[in-house]
């Protein structure tokens, strides 16, 4: 059963006119319960990711935070007026947590969840094209074990391998504020610092997330090199954590724009995630 049937027959995302998914209303791997923790003001993400001492824990508070007014608003609008093609699903409607395991060895770090793909779904780079290509290839390369990821709880899963994105709400017209940046920014640090110590490659999809990814590394503790290199397909920067050495990759965003066109292909992908094995041991 997929959870907008699970969820449907719940009742959850329609109670008392709700547009998301309560926490704890029993959709697939939900990380939050009712009583976890809500951020309402940028003030409460900070201080609720700081104090956050495990990543379920920290994933749970990612996953109901409200701090972003319009973000908020657009992904709750999304959830209720729904695509077409997914009319009778229930949209999760709720921020998207990161995702993979807790002690990975690869990080890839994306922009922001798609409005009817993670903001359906419930699972980062679920539902939509980009995740179509972006599993295939992880799948190809070892690090999912299957080729696709349709809906939480489908028996996807990472292997060595995590995912974020940078901001966890799906924004309006893919374009978070630079506000919003900022608000979620504490929530992407602290994973860092969670995961710091097993990671050895980060891959950063697209420039955006390439920006993002910087200050975020600084933030948490990692070494990095006096200047930022511009960001490539293909781009690799040593940093560190401590004394162990960590690499950077560059690997264009395999948005439908990017698919479609030519400019990313299934080689380039599966060329970028055989490096990170490489480089990850």
């Amino acid at each position: 059963m997929t959870p907008g049937c699970l969820l449907h027959c719940l009742g959850a995302g329609t109670i008392d006119g709700m547009s998301f998914v309560p926490p704890g209303s029993g959709w697939p791997e939900d990380p939050a319960e009712p009583d976890t923790p809500v951020a309402h003001t940028p003030e409460d993400v900070r201080e609720l990711a700081k104090s956050s001492r495990t990543l379920p824990e920290l994933t749970a508070r990612q996953s109901v935070c409200r701090a972003c007014p319009r973000l908020v608003e657009w992904r709750e609008e999304v959830a209720k007026v729904k695509r077409r093609a997914f009319i009778d699903e229930t949209y999760w409607g709720r921020p998207i947590a990161g995702w993979g395991e807790e002690k990975p060895r690869v990080l890839i770090v994306g922009l922001a969840p798609a409005a009817h793909g993670g903001n359906r779904t419930g699972r980062v780079f679920t539902g939509d094209r980009s995740g179509d290509w972006l599993y295939a290839s992880l799948h190809r390369t070892g690090f999912a074990a299957l080729p696709t990821s349709t809906h939480a709880g489908d028996g996807q899963r990472l292997i060595g391998a995590r995912m974020v994105a940078a901001v966890r709400c799906a924004p309006p017209a893919n374009k978070p504020s630079i506000d919003e940046r900022a608000t979620c920014f504490p929530w992407l640090v602290r994973e860092l610092e969670l995961i710091a110590d097993p990671v050895r490659v980060i891959v950063a999809l697209g420039g955006y997330a390439w920006q993002a990814i910087w200050p975020a590394l600084k933030e948490a503790g990692y070494t990095l090199p006096r200047s930022r290199p511009p960001f490539g397909h293909g781009a690799e920067v040593e940093i560190a954590y401590g004394v162990a050495p960590i690499h950077l990759l560059g690997c264009y965003h395999p948005s439908q724009q990017n698919t479609f066109t030519g400019r990313v292909t299934a080689e380039m992908l599966d060329t970028i995630f055989t490096r990170a094995t490489e480089l990850a041991g």
